[in-house]
């Protein structure tokens, strides 16, 4: 894939008119976040935009630039509590029949009221591109429904691992990364066909949806409409993080990942000079939304790593009272080379890191990556089996496999890392890769040439 398009020069804001732009996602904080970054940057441009999105994401809407427009009731939920905004959800067991829940009732049954929110919107704010995250399915109809000529582009921006399904790729979902030549071909085969099989019932039921708004949902197997319906669609990663695809559409582009959000604003904390010592520093996190449970990922690093003297271990919590809540997980106190923190600000610390270990959110690992930081991996729900896959693939970290590891096998993964000195090297020929690439000037130049 060329990368011509992806460092697009920055354009005076005279050199264009005004754009209108709508960008959209689904109310989760994962997906809100990327969608409000690009806002920021239009905005900044001298674009006009305006954000349709979860009620409680109208203050930091406003604060990017954008016109905040709500959603309606029946396509917002709060994705930190999703068993309380999806009753039944609760009672069914982490695997196939919960994400067959959630393909249902998080992304699918939404988007009726996600498409008429979206109409109602252009009915008065005529934009020239509806920018969308790719589980925004409510912006699909508007491509399918109308000529180009009579609607606004569609642009996706992909969030997580590339969904769009390969000849030369499992399908999503079943982390395992490429095999190649023709075995890996005919395994493929053989696994989309099992998939769509099992899939046929979550299909009609997407097809039903999508004829209830009058547009008629394309064959293929599932996932694939999301990526290549739009007009354009923008996989936020580099080629080095993502399995190769011989028959992706021109239409799908990877453009690299955002930056991440500097947090200089946020206070150091009172041991931030051991950060820059001599001994070397691991940091977890489990993320600023995944951490209700901190025995999952961060005591047992914690345990893991407990009292060595050439370790510093900085467990970024991600929640106010996290230090304390881990303090009484581990009996009370803390080991005396680990320091904890609620929040920290990650582009001061990772430049200091000498290995993340993470539950395998897309955002953080590739921020982590971006640093040129190598990984230890375990993450078990949503699409971070698929993130943490790629990790390993990728030759930048290692995959525990598992969302609750043993101390032990974060130790001996922690210890590979420091040892081995392939993974850095590799975790920074990534984070050269991703240097080349300017994701919000390619953004902004396919919406300036529309």
């Amino acid at each position: 894939m060329s990368r011509r398009t992806s460092r697009t020069r920055r354009a005076r804001p005279q050199e264009f008119p005004l754009s209108r732009i709508i960008t959209t996602a689904i109310p989760a904080h994962g997906h809100v976040s990327p969608l409000l970054a690009i806002s920021a940057d239009l905005a900044a441009r001298g674009h006009e935009v305006v954000f349709l999105g979860g009620a409680r994401f109208a203050g930091a809407a406003e604060r990017a630039g954008a016109r905040f427009v709500a959603l309606p009731t029946e396509a917002d939920f709060d994705d930190r509590d999703l068993d309380a905004s999806f009753p039944g959800r609760a009672s069914l067991p982490p695997g196939l029949e919960r994400i067959a829940f959630d393909v249902q009732n998080v992304f699918l049954d939404p988007i009726p009221h996600q498409y008429r929110a979206l109409l109602a919107l252009l009915e008065e704010f005529p934009a020239r591109a509806v920018i969308a995250d790719a589980f925004f399915q409510g912006a699909l109809p508007l491509a399918l429904s109308r000529p180009r000529a009579e609607r606004p582009a569609v642009i996706g921006i992909g969030l997580t691992p590339s969904m769009l399904p390969s000849v030369d790729t499992a399908p999503f979902g079943l982390a395992l990364p490429p095999l190649p030549g023709e075995e890996g071909r005919a395994r493929n085969r053989a696994l989309q066909e099992e998939t769509d099989r099992r899939g046929e019932p979550l299909q009609r039921y997407a097809e039903k949806v999508f004829a209830g708004v009058g547009a008629r949902l394309p064959q293929g197997p599932r996932g694939q409409a999301q990526v290549t319906v739009p007009d354009e669609f923008l996989q936020l990663t580099v080629p080095g993080f993502e399995y190769p695809r011989s028959d992706a559409p021109a239409s799908y582009r990877l453009i690299g990942a955002l930056p991440g959000i500097v947090g200089n604003e946020q206070p150091l904390p009172g041991w931030w000079d051991e950060v820059t010592g001599e001994r070397s520093v691991v940091v977890v996190t489990q993320g600023t939304l995944a951490n209700t449970d901190l025995g999952e990922l961060v005591a047992p690093t914690v345990r893991a790593l407990a009292d060595r003297d050439d370790l510093l271990v900085v467990a970024a919590t991600g929640r106010p009272d996290g230090p304390q809540r881990l303090a009484e997980l581990l009996g009370g106190s803390l080991p005396g080379n680990v320091r904890a923190a609620g929040y920290v600000p990650f582009d001061r610390l990772l430049p200091h890191t000498d290995v993340l270990v993470s539950n395998a959110g897309y955002g953080g690992v590739q921020t982590a990556l971006r640093y040129g930081v190598p990984l230890v991996v375990a993450g078990a729900s949503e699409d971070k089996p698929e993130v943490a896959a790629r990790v390993e693939w990728a030759g930048v970290g290692l995959d525990l496999r598992t969302g609750r590891p043993a101390p032990e096998a974060v130790g001996r993964a922690v210890d590979r890392l420091l040892g081995e000195g392939r993974f850095r090297e590799r975790a920074r020929a990534l984070g050269a890769e991703f240097a080349e690439y300017r994701p919000f000037d390619t953004i902004a130049g396919l919406v300036e040439s529309l």
